[in-house]
C-alpha cells in the first residue's frame, strides 16, 4: 500500500510533465481567447484590443457559419455510418478461421497508419484523378464517360477518405468485442434452430453495443476537427467548408485573427457540447 511519502514523490516527479502539458493547452486557448474580443487584422495594421462580442456576433450571423455547421455534421454522418457498419462486417469475417489471417488483419489496420495528408494525396492523384486515376480507367474499360469524383460528388469523396483511414480503428475495437462474446451462446441459438441473422440480431449486435458507443465517441470528437482531408483535395469548395476549415479561411485567407479566433472558440464550445452528450449517452449504455 502506498506510504504518503511515496504518493507525495509520484506528484513531484509527475508535476513538470503536468505543469508543461497545461501551459501547452492554456496558452494557445488564453491567446485565442484574448484576440477573440479584439479587431486584429495585422495585414492591414488595424489593432483594437477591445470590441466586445463584435467578432461573435459577425461570426455566427454569418451564412457561411450555418452552411459549414450543416456540411460538419453530414460528413461527420456519413463517415459514421461507413467506419461503424464496416467494422461490424469486417470484424465478423476477421474473427472467422482463414490462412494467412494474421497477414490479412495487419493490412485491414494499416490504413489508421498513414498521415491524413499522405492518404487524401494518394486518393486524389491515384483513384480521384478524372485523367489518371483507377476509377477513370474502370469507367473507360466499361465503357462510360470518367466521373470527376472531387467536383461532381465533393463531399462524398471525402467522406469516403476519411471513413477509409477510420475503419480500420472502428474494426480493430469491434473485433475485441466480437472475440470477447462467448461461442457457447451461439451454439446454443444454432441448436434451437435460430437462423444467422437472428443470432446476429438477437446476440451478436446487443453484444457489441457497447464498443459501438465507443467507437462512435472517439471518433466523432477527431471527425468534428477534419481539416488536411479538406485542404488537399478541394480546398474548401463545392460545398465542402466545414467549420474547422471555415475558421482557418478567416484567421489565414481573410487575415481577421479576431474573427478567426471567435470562430474557434465557438468550434470549441460546440465540441465540448458534443462530447458531453455523447459522454452521458454511452454512460447510460454502460450502466444498462
Amino acid at each position: 500500500m502506498a506510504t504518503a511519502h511515496s504518493k507525495s514523490a509520484a506528484r513531484l516527479m509527475i508535476a513538470p510533465a503536468v505543469f508543461v502539458l497545461l501551459v501547452w493547452m492554456l496558452i494557445p486557448l488564453l491567446m485565442t481567447l484574448y484576440f477573440s474580443f479584439a479587431d486584429y487584422r495585422p495585414m492591414r495594421g488595424t489593432f483594437e484590443p477591445w470590441i466586445g462580442f463584435d467578432n461573435y456576433a459577425s461570426f455566427l450571423t454569418s451564412s457561411s457559419f450555418i452552411s459549414s455547421l450543416v456540411t460538419t455534421l453530414w460528413m461527420v454522418g456519413g463517415i459514421l455510418c461507413i467506419t461503424v457498419g464496416g467494422g461490424v462486417v469486417l470484424a465478423l469475417l476477421l474473427d472467422k478461421p482463414m490462412f494467412g489471417q494474421g497477414i490479412v488483419r495487419i493490412l485491414v489496420i494499416a490504413p489508421f497508419f498513414v498521415m491524413p495528408t499522405v492518404s487524401a494525396l494518394v486518393w486524389k492523384n491515384m483513384f480521384f484523378n478524372v485523367d489518371n486515376g483507377l476509377f477513370s480507367y474502370l469507367y473507360d474499360g466499361l465503357g462510360l464517360q470518367p466521373y470527376d469524383f472531387l467536383s461532381q460528388s465533393p463531399l462524398l469523396s471525402i467522406v469516403i477518405i476519411v471513413a477509409w483511414q477510420w475503419l480500420p480503428f472502428a474494426t480493430l475495437i469491434l473485433l475485441t468485442a466480437v472475440q470477447s462474446l462467448s461461442s457457447e451462446q451461439l451454439e446454443a441459438a444454432e441448436m434451437d434452430g435460430a437462423s444467422a441473422f437472428s443470432r446476429f440480431r438477437f446476440i451478436i449486435l446487443p453484444h457489441l453495443s457497447r464498443a459501438i458507443t465507443v467507437v462512435i465517441l472517439i471518433q466523432t470528437i477527431f471527425l468534428l476537427s477534419i481539416f488536411a482531408e479538406i485542404f488537399v483535395t478541394t480546398n474548401g469548395a463545392f460545398g465542402t467548408r466545414t467549420l474547422t476549415y471555415l475558421v482557418y479561411q478567416r484567421v489565414l485567407e481573410s487575415q481577421n485573427i479576431g474573427l478567426g479566433s471567435a470562430g474557434g472558440i465557438v468550434a470549441v464550445i460546440l465540441a465540448n457540447i458534443v462530447a458531453i452528450f455523447l459522454v452521458r449517452l454511452i454512460g447510460k449504455n454502460l450502466d444498462a
